[in-house]
């Protein structure tokens, strides 16, 4: 088994970056954060402090432990910072173009055994690659959100990439009580090639009236013993997020059945995004549905 990571590279400052950050400076590793901003800066580091504050209120972590996982977090404007650390995650925008612009950044600061890793949910690991120097040192670590929550982690094999970077990145995934799976280098990986075509069929029968939005959910968690009706996750994942999705899908596969749902585009454009606006398939700001 490769060796424990001991020094992390965290390229991100939002959601999903500092869950990562979370969970890697609890299990005792030092994590170096390039932000691009002081603004971005700023907010992880607000980010990160609210949340652990949250766990010390709930019980989960005491302030002491607490406070050490904030003093394991650096934050840094130079990316030359990130030299010394063994993994590297990459947690940006999803678009290709700042991700590519990102690893060429990358792969000039790093050494040949660093391990460039994306935390991106459908864009190719390959595409990534071809831009570095050692491809064969770049893959996938997909984490699920909430990441301080979530077990998952699938870890995703480029066409150039190494064993031996497959086996730095699983044994980190288990370093963080994660459980990771391998999977190839195709669209949407495993979890979300099955669950966003569900999600867009679901909205497909409301639109033909099968069943109302309700009726749909309850269906799939009484009757499938799914814990949220697809429409419900659809809202908790941002339904901007789940057109994006679907249609990065579609380009890849060509498949018509991952075309968005004419309901989730007109909800989008009318700024109905689910959980984060208050209001997608079901409102959560109070008002009546």
């Amino acid at each position: 088994m490769p060796d424990p990571v001991r020094r992390l590279g965290v390229v991100g400052t939002g959601t999903m970056a500092t869950g990562i950050i979370e969970v890697a400076a609890r299990k005792a590793i030092d994590v170096v954060v390039w932000a691009r901003s002081d603004q971005s800066a700023s907010a992880v580091r607000e980010r990160l402090q609210a949340r652990l504050a949250r766990e010390v209120a709930r019980g989960v972590i005491a302030e002491q432990a607490a406070h050490e996982v904030g003093e394991r977090v650096s934050i840094t404007r130079a990316v030359d910072d990130l030299g010394g650390c063994e993994v590297i995650v990459e947690s940006i925008v999803e678009a290709l173009e700042p991700k590519r612009v990102l690893f060429a950044q990358l792969g000039s600061v790093t050494g040949p055994e660093t391990v460039l890793a994306s935390n991106t949910s459908t864009l190719g690991i390959g595409q990534l690659a071809q831009v570095t120097e050692h491809p064969e040192r770049v893959c996938g670590l997909h984490f699920f959100n909430p990441v301080t929550r979530m077990e998952l982690v699938e870890v995703v094999r480029g066409l150039e990439t190494s064993p031996a970077t497959i086996a730095r990145a699983t044994a980190f995934a288990v370093q963080l009580a994660k459980t990771p799976i391998e999977v190839e280098d195709e669209a949407g990986f495993v979890v979300n090639a099955l669950l966003f075509p569900s999600i867009n069929a679901a909205v497909r029968l409301v639109e033909r009236g099968v069943a109302s939005a309700e009726d749909v959910d309850r269906a799939m968690v009484l009757g499938a013993n799914h814990p949220l009706g697809p429409l419900a996750l659809a809202d908790l994942v941002g339904l901007d997020v789940t057109v994006a999705i679907l249609d990065r899908l579609w380009a890849a596969t060509g498949d018509p059945a991952l075309v968005p749902a004419p309901t989730l585009r007109r909800l989008v454009a009318a700024g109905r995004l689910g959980r984060k606006s208050g209001w997608g398939f079901y409102r959560y700001d109070g008002g009546d549905r």
